[in-house]
């Protein structure tokens, strides 16, 4: 696994200023990529898209390093999971549950919406400091902030209250779409109760009246509302795919071997569980605490069960890369790559141990590796800086320059990307395919660079 940088879309930012939190949300945050990941979370939602009316290969499911329970979607067709809703979540058909909801979001158009909800909310505010001021004119300053601040808490239940019917909506659409996927409504109807559960450990328990200071409607009511639909679906005794259920109990495991303590992690997959998903938790734990020959008999463990499963190779190959070990590295992350078609991510990991081993000869190897993994990702800001190296390393500074543009653009450095694709473009030849992206990259930064002044 590895971390990205992701910045939200100003969509984030709107919705804490409506709600008037009064706090800067977050400038970014990271992604977490990982080969298996994508592809588990690709395969459960596929059939969940092509219910929804979608091209399955259109939508992407994002998992972001964000240890609270929540999922969302900021414009376009992109579902973001935090990675505690993974770890929360006890089945695929959980997880399931959530894209559906989301999904319906999207379907819905709530993003492009939105401005509706504000609008209103934006003009009783506008109203009520108007009367406000009328008040104060006419030398009731008391009478002019009561004016002022019913118009606030009006206007914030306004914007309330138009979210929730978008919640609403959403878990119907989504109840549509599990169903006509062939997937059963249990796992969404047992997350909000997991929801429901955290709710009360936090102490909240929830009153009629606090629907009001609510986005979502409360989990009570959702669960009631949807008991009533998902028992009526003839999807409702259907069980979840196996298959699928294997691959989530190997990625929540992976995952939380990646983010946890080690400490924790033993407690939770101890020495005694000799299954798959603990061999994997154990493999990052022994690593994280740098007990290398520990980690390696826990993948090797995970070989001898699936000699041929590309991603335990690309675990073993990760270990002995980040141990300072990359010629070991190679034979079990090639065999990766060849096993996994090429995967981007995989290939990427393949690419920066021949970069590591400081062997001049593999750097023909590692240029075409890495050349077909953006070609089929460009999303990989690691294989941009490693191409990067390996241009710069021949002294071949103008495509040196684009994969650092190419990088930079896509860890939020909009000027940097700027000036490194100007002077690509200085000294590439005229009207190449290189030349012609340090052009769209000089563009592109611009704009964001243009949006980011206007912010200010």
């Amino acid at each position: 696994m590895q971390r990205t940088q992701f910045r939200p879309l100003a969509y984030i930012a709107m919705l804490l200023a409506l709600v008037l939190l009064g706090a800067r949300p977050a400038l970014a945050q990271s992604v977490l990529r990982d080969a298996e990941t994508e592809a588990l979370l690709k395969d459960m939602s596929a059939p969940i898209i092509a219910a929804a009316g979608l091209e399955p290969n259109n939508v992407d499911i994002v998992l972001l390093d964000e240890p609270s329970v929540n999922a969302f979607v900021a414009g376009g067709q992109a579902i973001y999971i935090h990675s505690g809703l993974i770890n929360e979540a006890d089945t695929a058909l959980q997880v399931q549950g959530v894209i559906a909801h989301e999904l319906g979001h999207i379907t819905g158009g709530h993003v492009i919406n939105f401005s509706q909800g504000a609008k209103a909310a934006s003009n009783i505010s506008i109203i009520s400091l108007l009367l406000g001021a009328a008040a104060a004119v006419a030398g009731g300053g008391e009478a002019a902030m009561g004016v002022i601040a019913a118009g606030q808490q009006a206007a914030m239940g306004k914007f309330l209250a138009f979210t929730r019917g978008q919640e609403s909506a959403a878990d119907l659409a989504g109840a549509q779409y599990l169903s006509g996927a062939g997937l059963s409504g249990r796992g969404s109807l047992e997350f909000f109760q997991k929801l429901q559960t955290l709710e009360r450990r936090a102490g909240y328990f929830a009153k009629e009246e606090d629907t009001f200071f609510r986005t979502h409607p409360l989990s009570r009511d959702r669960i009631e509302t949807l008991t009533a639909v998902y028992e009526k679906d003839p999807a409702w005794n259907m069980p979840s795919d196996p298959r699928i259920e294997e691959r989530f109990r190997r990625v929540k495991a992976k995952l939380y071997g990646y983010q946890a303590e080690p400490k924790a992690t033993l407690v939770a997959y101890p020495e005694t569980d000799t299954s798959i998903p603990a061999h994997y938790a154990r493999a990052f734990a022994r690593n994280k605490e740098a007990l290398i020959g520990q980690s390696v008999n826990e993948i090797d463990a995970l070989i001898a069960a699936e000699p041929d499963n590309p991603y335990f190779l690309e675990l073993k190959g990760q270990v002995l890369l980040e141990s300072g070990k990359p010629a070991e590295a190679l034979e079990p992350l090639r065999r990766a790559v060849e096993l996994s078609g090429t995967e981007p991510l995989i290939a990427t990991m393949f690419g920066h141990a021949l970069i590591a081993t400081e062997d001049r000869s593999h750097y023909e190897e590692a240029e075409q590796i890495l050349r077909t993994a953006v070609a089929r990702d460009r999303y990989n800001p690691t294989a941009w800086y490693l191409l990067g190296r390996i241009y710069g390393e021949r002294g071949d500074t103008p495509r040196a320059r684009l994969a650092s543009a190419e990088q930079q653009m896509l860890t939020g450095r909009a000027r940097s990307a700027l000036q490194n694709a100007t002077a690509a473009e200085a000294g590439l030849p005229a009207e190449t395919v290189d030349w012609l992206r340090a052009q769209d990259i000089k563009l592109e930064a611009r704009a964001i660079i243009e949006q980011q002044e206007k912010r200010r």
